[in-house]
């Protein structure tokens, strides 16, 4: 890899989400830290976003959202990627600053932290824990474009693809560093909140097919995570002080 790469590639991802892309790239050109490249991939939207993009950016037909966030990893030529994808934000202006100094400090393949999730701290689990579900927001992981390799998105799957990809590449990744601050703010009502249902039995095959553990534990999890949906669903502020701290 040059040293002159940038340290950063901030993907995002976006389709007829004016409004939210407008946000994401206050966010990111208002980072402290400038050591970034910004790879736009649009799905060709129709909304007026075309108006918008930077130069070089991708705005073109795809297969959907993880088609597009591969085009971006292919784009990259950062020595970490992030996926922002519009309507995301990262927590404050200083966050990439952050990372840097915990990159240049642990050299890590990943690195994770917590999110902000409608005015809710929400504390990333141990990365330890991933057959139990996304151990924190995808938003809030930082990968080794290098430890990547060939690994993609799988296009097929329409939920859990990046549950999947972090399942695989925490399995390859050697130095992984959790950093205990909020890195991203996360759009509510996106599509994994509203096909949640999906999403636990695309993470329930993944883990099947990628021995991620054994069957009766996977069970479990699925049992698990379909009760706390039905806590979020009917006692959301109950869910709420279980889940998170403000």
């Amino acid at each position: 890899m040059t040293t002159d790469a940038p340290l950063f590639s901030i993907i995002t991802v976006t389709k007829d989400n004016l409004r939210g892309f407008l946000e994401t790239r206050q966010s990111v050109q208002g980072q402290s830290c400038r050591d970034y490249e910004w790879i736009i991939v649009d799905g060709n939207s129709s909304d007026g976003t075309k108006a918008h993009l930077p130069p070089h950016s991708v705005s073109e037909p795809d297969k959907g959202i993880y088609d597009a966030m591969n085009k971006g990893i292919d784009r990259a030529t950062g020595q970490y990627l992030i996926f922002l994808n519009a309507g995301d934000l990262f927590a404050d202006m200083d966050i990439l600053s952050a990372l840097s100094k915990a990159i240049t400090a642990n050299n890590p393949d990943f690195v994770y932290g917590d999110a902000l999730e409608g005015g809710f701290y929400k504390k990333a689990r141990s990365h330890r824990k991933m057959d139990w579900g996304m151990f924190t927001h995808h938003q809030a992981m930082i990968y080794r474009r290098e430890a990547i390799g060939a690994l993609r998105y799988d296009a097929d799957l329409r939920i859990a693809a990046d549950y999947s990809f972090t399942l695989r590449f925490i399995r390859q990744a050697g130095n992984i560093h959790y950093i205990p601050c909020a890195i991203c703010i996360f759009e509510e009502g996106g599509l994994s909140q509203q096909h949640r249902k999906s999403g636990r039995i695309e993470q329930y095959r993944e883990r099947a097919k990628y021995r991620a553990c054994g069957p009766v534990k996977n069970a479990v999890v699925y049992g698990g995570q379909s009760c706390s949906a039905f806590l979020r669903e009917k006692f959301p502020q109950l869910y709420q002080r279980l889940k998170s701290r403000r």
